[in-house]
C-alpha cells in the first residue's frame, strides 16, 4: 500500500517540529532562523522518501540530526562568513573623471597662447559666470568691446585647440 507522503510529513511536523524548533532556537539563538532550520529539516524529509515510509515517531533522531546539520551549513556559508550588515549605504558610483580633466588640461593650455586680453574676458565670462554689463563695469571697458574680445578671443581659442588636434 503506497505511503500518503502528505499525510505523513503533516505527522512529522506535528510531532516533531516544536522539538527541532527549540532545538534549532537554542543552537542559533535566533527564532526567525529557527524557523527556517525546522522548513529546510522538514523539506529534507519531504525529499527523502525512506523517511517517509518508516513510522514518524521513529524518524525524530534523523530529523534533529538534519536540523543540525542545516545550522552548520548555514554558519559556514559564504553569506554568514562574508555579508555584513551596514547602517549606512555604499557611495554613488561617479562617473570616470579622468577625459574632463585632459580637456580643462587642453584648453588651459590652448587659453595660454591667446592674447591677454581676449584671455581676460574668457577667463571672467565663462569660469567667472560674469555677464557682458559686469565684465564692462570690471574692465572699463564698452559692452560692445567685451563682445567682440569674446568672440574673437573664442575664434583664437578654437584655432589654437584645432592645432592641437581637438576636432570636436
Amino acid at each position: 500500500m503506497p505511503v500518503d507522503r502528505a499525510l505523513v510529513l503533516r505527522q512529522l511536523h506535528h510531532q516533531h517540529a516544536a522539538a527541532i524548533w527549540r532545538y534549532a532556537a537554542r543552537l542559533t539563538g535566533n527564532p526567525t532562523s529557527a524557523d527556517d532550520v525546522v522548513q529546510e529539516t522538514l523539506l529534507r524529509a519531504w525529499r527523502t522518501p525512506h523517511i517517509l515510509e518508516q513510522d514518524p515517531s521513529a524518524a525524530r533522531a534523523w530529523l534533529i540530526t538534519v536540523a543540525r546539520h542545516v545550522v552548520i551549513d548555514d554558519a559556514r556559508s559564504a553569506k554568514r562568513r562574508h555579508e555584513t550588515a551596514s547602517g549606512t549605504l555604499p557611495e554613488p558610483i561617479q562617473a570616470d573623471s579622468t577625459g574632463a580633466l585632459f580637456d580643462a588640461l587642453l584648453v588651459a593650455e590652448a587659453l595660454t597662447t591667446i592674447s591677454a586680453d581676449h584671455r581676460d574676458v574668457i577667463v571672467r565670462a565663462y569660469y567667472g559666470g560674469r555677464s557682458i554689463a559686469e565684465l564692462s563695469d570690471e574692465l572699463h571697458i564698452a559692452p560692445g568691446t567685451v563682445k567682440s574680445r569674446l568672440h574673437y578671443g573664442l575664434r583664437a581659442l578654437r584655432l589654437a585647440l584645432q592645432e592641437k588636434g581637438v576636432t570636436r
